[in-house]
């Protein structure tokens, strides 16, 4: 055969051909193969002879050619690292095994190769290989590793025996399955590592020749088996644990003893439910026994606390758990220093449970079985998708089915690869936790997808190969899991529950059939449908064709419904009938409208003073119902309170006796801000100063939502310019912003000491800023200090509610989607976004601009008590404010100053600044605000960051439809709003003092430093950066 086979395949003639063919076929493996299979390997193949000790290809290396062995041995050698003399030999081919297989996805291969002895292949390069592959795969299945060699099923003549196809077919099973069963498990990556390699191990050991086999799995199997790994806990929370027994043996000593059940003995034991109780009774961070259920959880997770079978999920029932102390024998009792210590902490180690709790509650749902899942814990998982910025863009539903068939998978070391680049698809990912690298071979990490990311859904979605491998880029990463059987039933059930009207062959309504019924009509009810997408006025008639007359408007796209309802009027109101039955229905429509026009009115009142088409569709349509109710009496019942309506709205609003109201320095630093705050309205207008090139200024009025077309336009008039000029926001630190023309309500957008210029291009590089914006130059300490913490926050909690109180819900609106498009103003949203800036930069401020250590330890304790005061008040903007002031960088640094902050102070700012936590998307401050009754004054920064993250994860329209479902979420943000303000702030103020007015002033006129240089400049004044 050598010299036929050695001949290049485009020379061999039939004689070569034969030759070859009769040597093949004394190999086993090839004996089966169809004589045309043969034929064409023969045609196609090379002959190799390799002395001992040859290095075939390396682990890593690009495949081009797939190999099957003739005579000889050859080694596999699989590396963890990059270092190649490490390689463990896991196994060693023999005669008639092939490898090589990885060229058909061209994934790197998967180890080194390396001959044992004098060797003969049969080479098969990699273009000839796809095309034998594609032609004859079951038949060449028997040579390949899984995934490759699972023989496919169906009938055909060239298929192995049946006893080798089954090996074939349970490996393959085996290997698909490793993945799933080894996450259901909570196998860590290193166990999991393990799995994969003992794996492999089987697959290729199968495929050698019986006397290798032995041989080869006893000599390299202890190579591969760890030693076990028992799981260290963190520091917190062993201390954590010490400290909750050591109370318990102090205040109940009874809930730690031997127990029996069933005729066993458990030593040193407690039980769930006792666990629970005592732990209500502790402290006021725990509500619940489900949250205690979570803190609980919390040890068990990482061993501090056990169940007696191992079991991996607290439960608040008769079962026994035991302390990881107890676990030894013969532990001494805690010393009364130990319980005096641990008393002292245990307020803190309750907090620190209460705020790991939700996460380890979570985590211990998501580990149930699907099936197991209660109602309470579906709903636990749906709040936990409904801020997952992946999922954000799926219906309500979607979501529900979700939370029914997650799968919590976690893995611990970095590195850890979750899939391969190649593999079949299997599941769908959501990283919970930590982050991963995306690999593609040839380019390296092509990208890093964080928390609240997604991936592995493409290959679902086109039943295809991975595209790219999944590599751990950090330790302890947690993920969501949607296996493919769920993933693709889900797809159907959404599919076959949504209801499409069309008309003129084009979708005009998409609804979504709801798992509720309505309560009203029992079990019998039809089925809920929900609105998906639609046209405009076809999501208009559905809900008035849905509405009940004695229900309240709580469906979102208020806004969308105004601009709608003149559609309504033509389309609805105009349906007449002479019989009974029509007039019945006719009449049931048109108190349907009434109806929804009344409370669209009721929300949008101040709408309907500025906009003069909104109030004459209202007069057009008092008219029309007045006509109607001379046809149909029982309308005039509705009359007096449309009439209301119309003359609150025509005496306050109607654009011919509106006077504009000036607001004189509004936004400066003026007197004004001393005065009640009242709500801004796009047709007031303003008296502003607008700067030139030289620091003279002119003085202009225009509306407060202007363009900056038109400000220039009154700049130009007062300067009798006429050069082309540019509006430019200059900030304290010199940097511009050249605004666009048609950018709208600028005053109140505005940095805290930014100004405008109005210049021309040329003069743009030359403008710098004014002496004024730099801001003090000294502290306020000397009057501060005088003032009560408790008065000031409660001063500030009045102002900030003056301010939340005039901020209208249209304008999150117009602030999400762009006021440009609108032409309407957001200054009071602005006003309020910039306060929240304001406080963080006084407290900046004040801290740089003191210069006694001393004096600063005592303005940190003052603002820590300021802020427990605004927490205490409800006002989480403001208190979110303070905290995130002392944590600028140019306060955070003063480590000298903080050394000196007594520790009790130290603990209230480490509480705080936990509620600040940003991970699972402000989870803590969102548990916290639940917890809260109204009035209450919000963090908007993250009211308007729910809301863009809405706005930009969801299309606007889908298929030329709105989208509905999106105006929903973004009602739901603005319902938030609305509830914190459903009760007035009537707290009550604390026991007036001498500088009650002082105070007051005072809040309402910060003086601040904002530019962050300047304070970093400041702040390495007062303590130099040690060397």
């Amino acid at each position: 055969m050598n010299d036929a086979s050695l001949c290049r395949p485009t020379e061999r003639s039939g004689e070569d051909v034969d030759i070859i063919m009769a040597r093949l076929k004394s190999v086993k493996a090839f004996e089966k193969f169809h004589p045309t299979l043969l034929q064409q390997i023969c045609l196609c193949g090379f002959y190799e002879c390799l002395e001992k000790g040859i290095t075939l290809y390396r682990q890593g290396d690009i495949g081009t050619s797939w190999y099957a062995v003739l005579s000889g041995s050859l080694d596999v050698k699989v590396s963890e690292t990059a270092n190649h003399q490490d390689a463990v030999t896991i196994c060693t081919l023999g005669i008639g095994t092939a490898f090589g297989e990885s060229i058909l996805d061209n994934t790197p291969r998967h180890a080194t190769i390396v001959t044992r002895e004098f060797s003969e292949l049969l080479r098969i390069e990699q273009r000839e290989f796809r095309t034998l592959w594609e032609k004859y795969r079951q038949c060449m299945a028997g040579l390949l590793a899984p995934p490759y060699g699972v023989m496919e099923s169906g009938p055909s003549t060239d298929r192995m025996p049946d006893k080798e196809n089954l090996i074939n077919n349970s490996l393959g099973s085996v290997y698909k399955q490793l993945n799933k069963w080894s996450a259901a498990c909570e196998c860590d990556g290193m166990w999991k590592k393990l799995l994969c390699s003992l794996v492999v191990q089987i697959l290729i050991w199968l495929k050698c020749q019986p006397e290798e086999r032995l041989k080869s799995f006893v000599e390299n199997i202890a190579k591969l088996h760890p030693k076990p790994i028992i799981k260290v806990p963190s520091e917190k929370i062993l201390r954590a644990g010490k400290v909750l027994r050591n109370i318990i043996l102090s205040q109940a000593p009874h809930m730690i003893r031997d127990r029996k059940y069933h005729l066993k003995t458990y030593r040193r034991c407690c039980v769930g439910t006792e666990l629970v109780d005592w732990q209500m009774q502790q402290g006021s961070c725990v509500h619940s026994r489900v949250q205690a259920v979570g803190m609980w959880q919390v040890l068990l997770e990482e061993g501090v606390l056990n169940h007696v079978d191992q079991e991996l999920n607290f439960q608040d029932k008769y079962l026994f758990y035991r302390f990881l102390d107890d676990e030894q024998d013969d532990v001494p009792l805690p010393s009364e220093e130990e319980k005096k210590e641990s008393d002292e902490e245990l307020q803190d180690t309750l907090l620190l449970l209460s705020q790991m709790g939700p996460d380890a509650h979570l985590r211990m749902i998501l580990r149930k079985q699907p099936g197991q899942r209660t109602v309470d814990d579906l709903e636990i998982i749906y709040e936990e998708l409904l801020h997952i910025k992946a999922l954000s863009h799926l219906s309500t539903t979607v979501k529900r089915e979700l939370a029914g068939v997650l799968i919590f998978e976690s893995h611990a070391k970095a590195g850890t690869v979750l899939f391969n680049q190649g593999e079949e698809g299997t599941s769908w990912y959501i990283i919970l936790k930590g982050s991963v690298n995306v690999v593609i071979y040839g380019k390296g990490v092509v990208c890093t997808l964080h928390e609240g990311d997604d991936f592995g859904k493409l290959a679902l979605v086109n039943d295809a190969p991975r595209a790219a491998s999944i590599v751990l880029r950090e330790d302890n990463c947690h993920f969501l899991r949607v296996d493919k059987e769920d993933f693709n039933r889900i797809l159907r059930d959404v599919e076959a529950n949504t209801v499409r009207l069309k008309e003129h062959e084009e979708d005009v309504l998409v609804l979504e059939k709801s798992n509720i019924r309505s309560s009203s009509h029992g079990g019998s009810s039809p089925l809920k449908y929900t609105v998906m997408s639609g046209t405009p006025e076809k999501i208009l008639e559905h809900f008035l064709e849905t509405m009940k007359l004695d229900s309240q408007f709580t469906e979102s796209g208020s806004y969308l419904l105004g601009l709608l309802l003149p559609e309504i009027l033509k389309r609805v109101w105009a349906s007449q009938g002479s019989d009974q039955e029509r007039l019945d229905y006719a009449l049931n429509n048109k108190r349907r409208v009434i109806r929804l026009v009344l409370q669209w009115a009721a929300i949008n009142t101040d709408h309907l003073q500025e906009e003069e088409s909104s109030l004459a569709f209202l007069q057009e349509f008092y008219m029309a119902v007045s006509e109607d109710a001379r046809l149909i009496p029982a309308l005039k019942e509705q009359l007096p309170e449309l009439d209301k309506v119309l003359k609150h709205n025509s005496e306050d609003g109607k654009p011919s006796q509106k006077k504009h109201k000036v607001l004189l320095r509004q936004f400066s630093m003026g007197d004004e801000k001393l005065q009640k705050r009242q709500p801004i309205k796009s047709t007031d207008e303003i008296l502003f100063k607008v700067y030139c090139s030289d620091h003279t200024y002119t003085t202009i009025r225009v509306p407060v939502s202007a363009s900056v077309r038109e400000v220039l336009s009154a700049v130009a008039d007062k300067l009798g310019s006429r050069d082309d000029l540019l509006l430019v926001h200059l900030s304290s630190a010199g940097d511009k912003t050249v605004l666009k023309p048609s950018e709208v309500s600028i005053f109140s957008s505005l940095s805290i000491n930014g100004r405008l210029f109005a210049c021309s291009r040329e003069q743009l590089d030359s403008l710098t800023p004014l002496p004024e914006q730099e801001g003090p130059s000294v502290g306020s300490m000397s009057s501060f200090e005088l003032m009560s913490s408790k008065d000031l926050g409660y001063q500030m909690t009045l102002y900030d509610w003056e301010l939340f109180n005039c901020v209208h819900e249209h304008e999150l609106i117009y602030h999400t989607f762009g006021r440009h498009h609108f032409k309407k103003t957001t200054a009071n949203l602005d006003l309020f976004l910039r306060r929240f800036n304001e406080i963080q930069l006084w407290v900046v401020t004040e801290v740089c601009l003191c210069s006694a250590l001393s004096k600063r330890v005592q303005l940190l304790k003052k603002f820590i008590k300021i802020a427990a005061h605004c927490k205490e008040f409800r006002n989480l903007n403001s208190f979110f404010a303070i905290i995130m002031g002392l944590g600028n960088p140019a306060v955070s640094r003063l480590s000298q100053t903080w050394e000196k902050l007594p520790s009790k102070f130290k603990k209230f700012y480490v509480e705080f600044e936990n509620l600040m936590d940003p991970s699972r998307n402000h989870r803590a401050y969102r548990l916290t605000v639940a917890k809260l009754d109204p009035p209450i004054i919000p963090f908007m920064p993250l009211l308007i960051k729910d809301m863009t993250f809405t706005h930009e994860g969801n299309k606007t329209f889908v298929d030329s439809l709105v989208n509905f479902e999106k105006m929903r979420m973004i009602a739901n943000t603005v319902r938030v709003m609305r509830y914190c303000r459903s009760q007035p702030f009537n707290h009550e103020a604390p026991q007036a003092t001498k500088n009650h007015q002082d105070i007051r002033n005072y809040v309402r006129q910060f003086c601040v430093i904002d530019n962050q240089r300047t304070l970093s400049q400041l702040s390495h004044k007062l303590e130099p950066r040690r060397t």
